[in-house]
């Protein structure tokens, strides 16, 4: 993270304006090269770039200065809107690359020197990698409350109390030559106590499913008999044609994924082979077989016949093709639709909807990813582990082990090889 960098950090090109910023310590030296007299921080000018070797023009922009440690990065930073052309980016950007000590920027590095610098934490940062991805409103809404330190204020509040706790710990061990036995061993179970219950206040937070399920979408599997009008629901489901669709038994062999968003959840709904009995096709044996992994991996599973479900998965079981004859009587158990008419389909989404609540993660609670909910649940066993504990010393160990597993979600003891892994997917700008 050497040297003065810079990149568009606004859409691709074309586009009516691009933002071009520059940050490190040569920043308001090379800005001044191409624009003349730098504007007062944070205050927007107009200038007219000229490039320094020929004087030649490049472009009329708009000139902001802000100064270090105070920016975004925590060193000195200029951005340059520039018109949004592509030759225009190219000839800037060319001028900026001849002056000494610039560079181009590498995926992330703007946020990398944001981290480096404490202008954010390590929970903020990957907040920001999802903010960037995020396709749908529940991936935005997520992903900004990390942004705003949601999960780094939570962590520093556990923290908060940890340490409270290890100082009485530590003071308790101290002055432990002036207490009698009974006297230690109260201030042990009373110390105990509030591990314990810390303990629990973390895995309650634990159980909040992660925030990956907003990304991956929830599983949803159509499972039946051959014919029982899957690929057609299916269809009607995404509104479009995804699997195809014929009266011959069989013409789906494979699973046909399909993704959705509905009402701001993501879900990838299955088509699978027909759930046919004993065959002597080998490629429909391979295909029933996929069908049944399907199932079993499913987060919903869609019935449309008397097909059972695995266990443990959640499942609706349908009754489909209810336009047909001979198909108006609706068992009480099943839900009746129709793809050709859409009768049925609005209430089956709001089923699907109903049961895929409890598998994503409530906004409003606190919401971790896989990598935090690892750190997480060390912290939580940490403090299981001093609850139960009588000696002092072994209390005073636990807790300093549930201290760092919450200091390596905000990024305090990390690696830079984690470091590469998670910038490595921002785009250059960021």
């Amino acid at each position: 993270m050497d040297g003065t960098i810079f990149a568009v950090s606004s859409g691709a090109p074309p586009a009516a304006i691009a933002v071009l910023r520059v940050s490190g310590p040569a920043a308001f030296e090379a800005a001044a090269a191409l624009a003349g007299p730098l504007p007062p921080p944070r205050r927007a000018s107009v200038r007219r770039l000229r490039d320094p070797e020929d004087g030649a023009a490049l472009d009329q922009a708009l000139v902001l200065a802000f100064p270090g440690p105070d920016s975004a990065t925590g060193e000195d930073v200029v951005e340059l809107h520039l018109h949004g052309g592509r030759a225009v980016i190219a000839a800037v950007e060319a001028a900026l690359a001849r002056r000494p000590g610039l560079r181009m920027a590498e995926p992330g590095e703007f946020t990398r020197r944001a981290l480096a610098a404490g202008r954010i934490d390590l929970a903020e940062a990957e907040g920001l990698g999802d903010l960037l991805m995020a396709e749908t409103e529940t991936q935005r809404r997520a992903a900004l409350a990390a942004v705003e330190g949601a999960v780094s204020r939570q962590i520093g509040a556990w923290n908060a109390r940890l340490l409270a706790l290890a100082a009485r710990v530590e003071a308790a061990l101290d002055f432990s030559d002036e207490q009698d036995i009974g006297d230690d061993a109260g201030t042990a179970r009373a110390l105990a106590a509030e591990a314990a219950a810390l303990g629990r206040e973390i895995a309650d937070a634990l159980a909040n499913p992660p925030v990956e399920r907003l990304r991956d979408g929830i599983r949803v599997v159509l499972a039946g008999a051959p014919n029982a009008g899957k690929s057609t629901l299916l269809n009607a489901l995404v509104e479009r044609d995804a699997a195809i669709v014929s009266p011959i038994a069989g013409t789906t062999r494979d699973r046909i994924e399909a993704g959705v968003v509905r009402d701001g959840i993501a879900y990838v709904l299955t088509d699978t082979a027909g759930l046919a009995g004993e065959t002597d096709d080998p490629i429909e044996r391979i295909g029933v077989s996929r069908a049944r992994e399907a199932m079993a991996a499913a987060d919903i599973v869609l019935l449309l016949d008397e097909t059972h479900p695995p266990a443990g998965v959640r499942s609706i079981a349908l009754h489909p093709r209810s336009d047909q004859p001979g198909r108006t009587d609706v068992p009480e158990d099943r839900l009746a639709v129709s793809a050709v008419t859409g009768a049925g389909l609005a209430a089956l989404w709001q089923a699907i909807a109903e049961a895929a609540r409890g598998l994503l993660p409530q906004l409003d609670r606190l919401t971790l990813n896989q990598r935090q909910r690892v750190h997480v649940a060390a912290a939580e066993q940490a403090l299981a582990a001093a609850a139960q504990e009588s000696d002092l010393l072994l209390v005073a160990e636990h807790l300093r082990r549930a201290r760092g597993s919450l200091d390596r979600v905000t990024g305090a003891s990390d690696t830079e090889a984690m470091l590469d892994a998670l910038f490595g997917r921002f785009c250059i700008g960021k």
